[in-house]
C-alpha cells in the first residue's frame, strides 16, 4: 500500500455514502483521514459503514446537508457539522475532498428512461450546490453511462469537466463501466485531473469463488420445472442441456425467441454466468467476468453454472466482485447485503483514482 507520508490528514464529505466504500478506498490508497463525514439515509448501509469505520460522522441526507450553512446564520456559508455535541467548522475552502455517486436510477440508459425531473436525478444538483458552497480542494463524482445530452448537462454544471470511463473489469471479475469526473480547485474554478487506467489484474470468475458454498444457494431443479415464467423457461432449457460433452457455448448469447445452441459443459470448460431474461434483456451466457452488480435482485437474475449445477453467487463472492474484504457487509440480511453491494463502488477503482488524484 502506498502511504502519503508527507500528506496532512484530510477532511472528507461523502454524499450518498452508502456503506462507505470511499472511506475504505482512502485507507487502501494510504491517504490519511482526519474526519470523514457521510451523508446517507439507508439505515442498513449506515450500520455496515459504522461497523467497519466507527469514527465516521453520519450527518443525514444530502438535501439536509443545507444545515451546514444555515446553522451559521447563512452569512458566509461556512460549513459546520454537528458531531458528538460539538461543531467542526469547515468554512468555505476548509473541505479537502467531496465525493459522491448520485443515485443512478434517474440517469441510466437502461430502465425506464428517467431524467432530470426524477427525484433521484435531482440529487445530482445537491452535489453541485455543496461543491459550489464548500469549495473543496478536490472532488470525485461517479455516474453510470448515460445519453450524450445528459452528459453535456452534467459537464456544464461542473465547469466543463469531462468524464472518464473506467471498467471495473480491470481490477475485478466484474464488468462495470462507470463515468468518473475528477476535479482540482485552482482559484475559483476546477480543472480536470487526468487519471491513467489502472493496470489490468486479469481476474476472472474463478478468482472470486468460494471453495465451499451452502446448499441453499443452489437452484432446485424440481422447483424450476414446476414454474412457468419467462425466466424459468429460459433456465429449464439450460438445465436440461448441461452435460459433459461438446465444446460449450463459448460466450454465445441464447435468445429464447430463437433456436439456441446447445449448452454443453464439463469442469474443464470453465465457469459461466447465466443471465436470465428480464425486460428488454434477452438473457445469455457469459464467461470469465460477471455482468454489472445491481441493487435490484441481481443475485436471482444472474446465476453461476459450476460443473453440472447452477447456483446464486454468495454475498462474499459479490463483495469480492466489488474488491471489498470478505464479510465487509456482514451483520445485515443477505437481501440488504446484495442491495448495497449493487449500489456500491468497486473499491480498488476508487483507491486508484485517489492515489493519482493526490499525486497531482
Amino acid at each position: 500500500m502506498l502511504i502519503f507520508y508527507t500528506m496532512r490528514p484530510i477532511t472528507v464529505l461523502s454524499l450518498f455514502d452508502g456503506m462507505s466504500c470511499g472511506r475504505l478506498a482512502l485507507e487502501r490508497a494510504g491517504i490519511p483521514v482526519r474526519r470523514y463525514f457521510a451523508s446517507e439515509i439507508d439505515k442498513y448501509a449506515i450500520q455496515v459503514a459504522t461497523k467497519n469505520f466507527p469514527d465516521i460522522h453520519q450527518i443525514g441526507n444530502a438535501e439536509g446537508v443545507e444545515v451546514f450553512y444555515t446553522i451559521t446564520g447563512g452569512i458566509d456559508y461556512g460549513y459546520r457539522i454537528k458531531s458528538e455535541g460539538s461543531y467542526y467548522r469547515l468554512g468555505s475552502g476548509g473541505l479537502d475532498l467531496l465525493i459522491g455517486g448520485s443515485p443512478c436510477q434517474g440517469f441510466s440508459n437502461a430502465g425506464k428512461g428517467l431524467n432530470f425531473e426524477d427525484h433521484r436525478s435531482k440529487l445530482f444538483f445537491e452535489f453541485v450546490r455543496i461543491l459550489n458552497e464548500a469549495k473543496p480542494r478536490y472532488f470525485l463524482l461517479e455516474n453510470v453511462p448515460m445519453k450524450e445530452e445528459r452528459i453535456k448537462i452534467i459537464n456544464q454544471h461542473l465547469g466543463g469537466i469531462q468524464p472518464m470511463v473506467i471498467n471495473s473489469s480491470l481490477v475485478s471479475a466484474q464488468n462495470r463501466e462507470r463515468l468518473y469526473r475528477i476535479g482540482k480547485r485552482v482559484g475559483e474554478r476546477y480543472k480536470m485531473i487526468y487519471i491513467p487506467l489502472p493496470e489490468d489484474k486479469k481476474l476472472t470468475l474463478k478468482d472470486i469463488l468460494q471453495d465451499k458454498v451452502e446448499e441453499s444457494y443452489y437452484i432446485n431443479q424440481d422447483k424450476v420445472q414446476n414454474t412457468n415464467t419467462k425466466q424459468s423457461n429460459f433456465l429449464k432449457k439450460i438445465l436440461l442441456n448441461i452435460h459433459p460433452s461438446g465444446k460449450g457455448m463459448n460466450g454465445n448469447v441464447y435468445n429464447p425467441e430463437h433456436k439456441s445452441p446447445t449448452l454443453t459443459t464439463n469442469k474443464g470448460e470453465g465457469i459461466k454466468i447465466i443471465q436470465l431474461p428480464r425486460g428488454k434483456n434477452i438473457g445469455g451466457i457469459m464467461e470469465n467476468k460477471t455482468p454489472t452488480l445491481s441493487a435490484n435482485l441481481w443475485q436471482h437474475n444472474n446465476l453461476l453454472q459450476e460443473g453440472y449445477r447452477v447456483r446464486r453467487l454468495t454475498p462474499i463472492e459479490c463483495e469480492r466482485l466489488q474488491t471489498l474484504p470478505d464479510n465487509y457487509t456482514e451483520g445485515v440480511s443477505n437481501s440488504q447485503r446484495y442491495k448495497m453491494l449493487g449500489n456500491g463502488w468497486t473499491v480498488d477503482v476508487i483507491a486508484h483514482i485517489f492515489r493519482e488524484m493526490f499525486r497531482d
